[in-house]
């Protein structure tokens, strides 16, 4: 990625948080942790976990010089090691990195970093879906057409529309809640043996000082953490996807249901003057389909051999990276867009009548099937709406004058029946129900945190 391109492709405050210094950051916070842990389990001297601790804290090392002496190690972690031991210097610089090896740092800050990333996601991600609860509230009763394969089907609610985007994103946000890094440490080959018999209680405190689970045993090669991540990462691009897809496709000019109304200069065309893009939602839809293939790489990955990996592990740096990036940015662009997004209930309603009444159909079929059967019922409307949409005159006027239809249902009621607000099943109460549920899924984030 490039500075050109990230401004919509990795927009947000996801994508400092695991940005080459966050990186560096974390794996410094990890041996930190870990010099403070020995000294918990009487291990080294405390004062020299101290000493180790304050360069840590202190010590501001260059990404891209790091980055380039880590070519001859295979990964980052034996130079920064050898600058902090020269750092911490004198007696305590002979237990840096002491009983670790380099998968442990780099795995504990990828856990370290996700716990980082999350805590910034999820902000945005509330507020959309505080965003949605209030369009969902909102527009309970405004009437819209629902579409199903791309054409009009039974009328539905635009707040039943904003509440099921809603329970999608309270889904995501709960996976990722649920979610449990852990710390990584093993040593040469998931023995812990350069530790003796304190092996253990040094990963409880190294985990403990990092406020990430305890795993039991190191996950060298059990890469199931990382594949859960994956999933919920992919799993919420996906709902972003489909969240702007159709905010996307309801912006049209044909449909123009709901419009996006950004700052000056936002939406623009540079050929077109009259352009009015829903540009938040397309840099949203953009940027959430990255992830499938990055989640693939992801889970190919998780085909590790004996106690370490050759390759695979390493495979997994850079696309777990970019899914954060990929992740954030189209959180941060559904968030934008939904903030912008402006509905036009006039719009909705005119779009319905479109159609005649033809969608109200089955409403109409319904009915009739009570006293005619329901086979009579549906072949006699059929053939009405048939006639209508083929311009034989307006639907009500056909209904009415159906034998069939006419004899058993009179204007008044077949006016009703063509009522699409009439005709929305148990829309209210679905949206009830999400607002529930959303209310639930704050709270338990809020307890988590």
């Amino acid at each position: 990625m490039s500075e050109l391109f990230d401004p919509v492709l990795a927009a947000g405050p996801v994508r400092d948080a695991v940005g080459d210094r966050a990186w560096v950051r974390a794996l410094l916070d990890v041996e930190a942790a870990l010099a403070g842990a020995l000294a918990d389990a009487g291990g080294v001297d405390r004062a020299h976990a101290e000493r180790i601790e304050r360069v840590c804290r202190a010590l501001d090392v260059d990404p891209a010089r790091l980055g380039a002496a880590a070519a001859g190690a295979g990964n980052p972690v034996p130079p920064l090691v050898r600058e902090l031991t020269d750092r911490v210097g004198g007696d305590a610089a002979r237990v840096v990195h002491l009983g670790a090896t380099s998968q442990d740092m780099l795995d504990t800050a990828t856990m370290l970093l996700a716990v980082r990333a999350r805590r910034v996601l999820l902000d945005d991600l509330a507020a959309a879906a505080d965003r949605l609860a209030e369009l969902a509230r909102a527009h309970a009763d405004t009437v819209q057409p629902g579409r199903t394969l791309g054409q009009q089907a039974l009328p539905v609610t635009f707040g039943l529309t904003a509440a099921g985007w809603l329970s999608g994103v309270d889904t995501g946000a709960e996976r990722l809640v649920r979610w449990r890094p852990a710390a990584q440490l093993g040593g040469a080959t998931g023995t812990l043996a350069s530790l003796g018999d304190r092996g253990p209680a040094v990963l409880a405190a190294f985990a403990r000082r990092l406020g990430l689970a305890d795993p039991g045993l190191p996950w060298h090669t059990e890469r199931s953490r990382i594949a859960e991540l994956a999933g919920a990462l992919g799993q919420l691009c996906g709902t972003v996807a489909g969240i702007s897809h159709t905010v996307v496709l309801l912006a049209q000019t044909e449909v123009g249901e709901v419009r996006e109304e950004g700052p000056a200069g936002s939406g623009g065309s540079s050929a077109m003057p009259h352009k009015r893009n829903p540009v938040a939602a397309v840099a949203a839809r953009a940027a959430a389909r990255q992830a499938p293939g990055l989640v693939a790489t992801l889970l190919g990955a998780m085909d590790q051999e004996y106690q370490r990996a050759a390759g695979a592990w390493h495979a997994e740096w850079r696309p777990l990276t970019e899914l954060w990036r990929a992740a954030g940015s189209a959180t941060h662009w559904l968030r934008t867009s939904l903030d912008r997004l402006v509905v036009d209930p006039d719009r909705m309603r005119a779009n319905l009548d479109r159609t005649g009444g033809a969608a109200l159909s089955e409403r109409v079929a319904t009915e009739l099937a009570a006293t005619t059967g329901r086979l009579a019922a549906h072949d006699a409307v059929r053939a009405v709406v048939r006639a209508a949409t083929e311009g034989e005159g307006e639907l009500a006027d056909l209904l009415a004058a159906d034998p069939l239809v006419g004899a058993h249902l009179d204007r008044r009621r077949i006016d009703q029946l063509l009522d699409p607000a009439g005709y929305l099943g148990s829309a209210g109460e679905l949206v009830r129900t999400a607002l529930r549920a959303h209310e639930a899924c704050t709270a338990y984030r809020r307890r988590e945190e």
